[in-house]
């Protein structure tokens, strides 16, 4: 790919990031970009400073590794994530661990990946002034020459292209809703969203990359944090609570 073209591919995500209202949008302005840099899949996990806050995950990888990654706490464990927890610079990996020194636990974590396909990847930290931490992951199904070259040229495009990410990606998985006194977190915000929309629990799994059943959780938490009946009901004091940081939307 041209440098011209490299450059047409970050403008367009730049100008879709800023107008995204919602993980969705997010994830599917990352996935274009990374496809026209013939790059397979990618992966970005936010850990919330506040250790009671659950991790965020955006990504194109299969809906049932990243439910179980994220069920599991896997993030805790997850050798490439330990890895950029303690480092400022990009680096790459593959899931046989080489010479990486991996505990038994994280080879067996990373042989789970790769039975969903992720082999090897490149994953770039970010540790933010606001005390957050976040890593960006493109991986692929196997080493492929077309994804370590691609890697190599583009490096630097790529650590732009997460920062960029993380700017926006930050501002709407931090945020969280109150509702007439009642504290909602972020996700429930989320589902309730897009239950007002006509969505079942099994198309908010769907849209936001969780099962059908972490959704109904969500669902669920939020009526009882309400004290209404329905999800419906819960939906609509969402919706005429009008807080100001869900406006844009």
């Amino acid at each position: 790919m041209q440098d011209l073209a490299v450059h047409d591919v970050f403008q367009r995500l730049v100008e879709q990031l800023t107008a995204s209202s919602g993980e969705l949008d997010l994830r599917t302005a990352l996935a274009e970009a990374a496809a026209s840099l013939d790059l397979p899949s990618f992966a970005y996990l936010l850990a919330s400073p506040k250790l009671a806050c659950a991790t965020s995950l955006i990504s194109t990888y299969p809906c049932p590794w990243t439910t179980h990654y994220l069920r599991s706490a896997y993030e805790k464990l997850d050798p490439v994530i330990v890895l950029a927890r303690s480092r400022q610079d990009p680096f790459s990996w593959h899931a046989d661990g080489g010479d990486l020194g991996w505990s038994a636990r994280q080879q067996e974590l990373m042989e789970e990946a790769r039975q969903f396909g992720i082999h090897c990847g490149f994953t770039i930290p970010i540790h933010d002034h606001r005390g957050h931490f976040a890593a960006l992951t493109f991986a692929s199904d196997e080493t492929r020459p077309l994804f370590l070259r691609t890697i190599e040229r583009y490096e630097r495009v790529l650590q732009l292209i997460a920062i960029f990410f993380h700017i926006h990606a930050r501002q709407f998985l931090t945020d969280t809703g109150v509702v007439d006194g009642v504290a909602l977190s972020r996700r429930e915000v989320e589902c309730l969203k897009w239950a007002a929309r006509g969505k079942s629990a099994w198309d908010i799994g769907h849209i936001l990359g969780i099962s059908q059943r972490t959704a109904a959780f969500h669902l669920d938490n939020a009526k009882k944090k309400l004290g209404v009946r329905t999800i419906t009901q819960a939906a609509v004091r969402l919706a005429i609570s009008r807080p100001s940081k869900f406006s844009r939307e």
